[in-house]
């Protein structure tokens, strides 16, 4: 088991939070967080492009060797592998566990199962080091908790999550699931940790912690927050106003551009 997966077995959940560029993943990495991973939005945001549309890969790619040799284990949110052909997905994620990533997040879209479980295996098979979370969108993408359309529903969700459990999947993610209820359910049933999206009106940490999950993501959240917190700091200086919250000073921030000169192994 590699360091990564073991921080899914610890005593209490990893606490993911998801960077969006070179400064803010070392910027996190500095607070004590082991394990950072990369939002597909904040990516995608961050060059103008769509996020979930497949039109990241490179950008995705470039992120992750300028954080693969960082001293943080770095997972990468590749939203669908930015290919529906399982052997290019599996050469998307040698090329990122070349990079030095631990771990990718795979979404299935609401697509077919068994397309997304032949991606998950063909992963697992060019990589086998590399953990894969596999994502399934029946809540965030279904209409939510219990919509009774089949997707947002728990039977939906688990027979896709045991597919993909069956493929090799290392641990599986559920965004938009936030009933205590629905959560112990799907614990009980699964083999693998399940990750859950971190939701301001959700369950907090302990909470999840007791519930049994083992992964809480952060998701776009920081990015959202940090460019919240942008808008509010130029309309206050406009206002006459002083900026309110922290802000890093200019050589914290540089100090984030200096060169790592050891290299992380995988492990």
């Amino acid at each position: 088991m590699t360091a990564f997966a073991d921080l899914h077995h610890a005593d209490a959940p990893l606490l993911l939070p998801n960077a969006w560029d070179h400064a803010s993943a070392l910027a996190l990495a500095a607070r004590g967080f082991p394990a950072v991973g990369t939002t597909s939005l904040g990516v995608a945001a961050s060059a103008g492009l769509p996020d979930g549309a497949a039109a990241t890969r490179d950008d995705t790619l470039r992120l992750a060797l300028a954080l693969g040799s960082q001293p943080f284990l770095l997972s990468v949110d590749a939203e669908g592998g930015f290919s529906d052909d399982p052997d290019e997905v599996a050469e998307f994620a040698r090329q990122l566990w070349v990079a030095g990533a631990v771990g990718i997040n795979l979404e299935d879209g609401l697509g077919p199962p068994g397309r997304h479980a032949a991606k998950i295996a063909a992963v697992k098979s060019a990589a086998p080091g590399l953990f894969v979370n596999a994502r399934t969108d029946t809540y965030w993408l279904g209409g939510g908790d219990g919509d009774g359309d089949g997707y947002g529903d728990e039977t939906e969700t688990l027979r896709r999550l045991e597919l993909y459990q069956q493929a090799g999947a290392d641990g599986v993610f559920v965004p938009g699931l936030t009933e205590p209820r629905s959560i112990d359910a799907l614990v009980k049933h699964l083999t693998t940790p399940l990750n859950v999206l971190y939701s301001p009106a959700g369950p907090a940490v302990p909470h999840l912690a007791d519930l049994g999950v083992r992964r809480i993501s952060l998701g776009s959240l920081l990015y959202r927050r940090a460019l919240g917190a942008a808008v509010e700091t130029m309309t206050a200086v406009a206002a006459g106003r002083t900026p309110q919250g922290t802000t890093p000073s200019y050589e914290e921030v540089q100090a984030l551009s200096r060169p790592v000169l050891s290299h992380r192994a995988h492990g």
